[in-house]
């Protein structure tokens, strides 16, 4: 019982379909990620910065 060439190709279209997907979304998850950590980082330099206001007017 022997598949025709085509379901190869399905078969093989599938899998890199799978792959890229996978790596699609690694992708943006760092992204993400380094989204995520500047915007933690400007929301921390704000807090500090409101600190030191706050002790200059004190």
């Amino acid at each position: 019982m022997t598949l025709p060439i085509w379901m190869y190709f399905i078969v093989a279209g599938i899998f890199v379909s799978a792959f890229m997907t996978l790596r699609a979304a690694k992708e943006e998850r760092e992204t993400e990620n380094e989204w995520i950590e500047k915007e933690g980082e400007v929301y921390i330099k704000r807090i500090e910065d409101e600190r030191e206001r706050r002790r200059g007017i004190s």
